[in-house]
């Protein structure tokens, strides 16, 4: 692309060196055992924590990378570009863990991050709960107070790691009366009595990111399981949604630059009618509009990108950044596989895989709907 990259510093691209090298030999080669298998394998997990590819913004006496989000972002773009599915690095290292770091007690960060930085325990975090959707304040999962245990009662669905999770971080409500303001978030361990796991979710793409239903059945966690203060979940997560929405619009500007290089060479070798599929005028100008889109994607988020290392990044401006990136994403992968005509359509074309894959991006991190109810608030 023609946008002079100026938001990273050298650092930054010489880590995305070591993280491209890690896509190419660990992870492409798996991608085909992961989609059957439905999930990503431990041992990669472990790898990639001892490669450094894990928990990078978290302090390096936690076991963390000691960097910034620039570092999380390259990790993103390179899992983005090499079309890596399932290890979702985002989720564990810059969506949970960054709950730990920031509100955990010194114990709890003593005891939970080195290994949480090594891949040695993977997170989830439990929102959603079935016919709750982006409703964090109808959530109807309790945590009642037993002395110095909270017991836990609920289900949650779409539940990323679900299976493969050692940690969950659940969000729940300790007083039912009082809305946003009895939200906590408990972290509760998979071996707790009465935690279920349900079955693995069948979904239309993004095979190999094992998605579940999770289940609390008088679940006993310590009190000392809660991160910070018993109510303030809800201010918690709206303070870190943001960075969340905001990596998917990091991941949506790679993914149609890739897919548009793809789909270059596609078209200049594949024939009919006695020419290249390039050779159409018809070709050129889809391709010239899905270059148009790409190029302004990429000027907005590395814009964004930089005010989010300087911390900037507003609300609005995340959503922003999710809801216009993922729905010119949708329109530009539409477009390409219309080019690929029947191929297109077979999942072996990386085109194909992003079609399946990467529809839900209008809809996780928050609807693209909610994404709008955020920005016109300020309108």
């Amino acid at each position: 692309m023609e946008v002079n990259r100026n938001v990273y510093r050298e650092d930054h691209e010489q880590f995305r060196t070591s993280v491209r090298r890690f896509m190419e030999r660990e992870c492409v080669p798996r991608q085909e055992q992961w989609n059957e298998a439905g999930e990503v394998d431990r041992e990669t997990w472990l790898k990639a924590g001892r490669e450094g590819l894990l928990c990078t913004t978290l302090p390096v006496e936690y076991g963390g990378g000691g960097g910034d989000f620039g570092h999380a972002a390259v990790i993103a773009e390179e899992l983005a570009r090499a079309g890596v599915g399932g290890l979702s690095i985002g989720l564990h290292s810059d969506i949970v863990a960054p709950y730990v770091n920031r509100l955990g007690t010194e114990e709890q960060k003593q005891k939970w991050l080195p290994d949480i930085c090594s891949g040695k325990t993977i997170l989830a975090v439990a929102m959603t709960e079935p016919g709750g959707g982006s409703d964090l304040k109808a959530i109807r999962t309790t945590a009642v107070r037993d002395g110095d245990e909270y017991v836990i009662n609920g289900s949650k669905t779409f539940i990323s790691n679900g299976f493969i999770s050692d940690m969950v971080m659940v969000v729940c409500k300790t007083d039912p009366a009082a809305g946003a303001k009895g939200v906590s978030l408990i972290m509760v361990e998979t071996t707790r009595e009465g935690f279920r796991r349900g079955r693995k979710l069948n979904k239309v793409g993004m095979h190999a990111q094992d998605t579940a239903e999770l289940f609390f059945d008088n679940v006993r966690v310590p009190v000392g399981n809660r991160l910070g203060e018993e109510g303030k979940g809800f201010i918690y997560m709206m303070h870190d949604l943001a960075q969340e929405r905001f990596m998917i619009a990091v991941t949506a500007a790679t993914k149609v630059e890739r897919l548009l290089e793809q789909t270059l060479e596609y078209v200049k070798d594949r024939r009919a009618f006695g020419q290249t599929v390039w050779d159409f005028q018809n070709t050129k100008f889809k391709l010239a509009d899905v270059k148009a889109h790409a190029v302004a994607l990429r000027t907005m988020v590395d814009y964004y990108l930089g005010e989010h290392m300087r911390r900037r990044l507003s609300a609005e401006e995340a959503a922003i950044a999710k809801l216009h990136s993922t729905e010119t994403m949708w329109k530009c992968i539409d477009d390409m596989v219309q080019l690929h005509g029947g191929y297109g359509y077979m999942l072996e074309y990386p085109i194909a895989r992003a079609f399946v894959d990467m529809r839900v991006a209008r809809v996780y991190g928050g609807s693209n709907e909610v994404m709008r109810d955020i920005i016109t608030r300020k309108m």
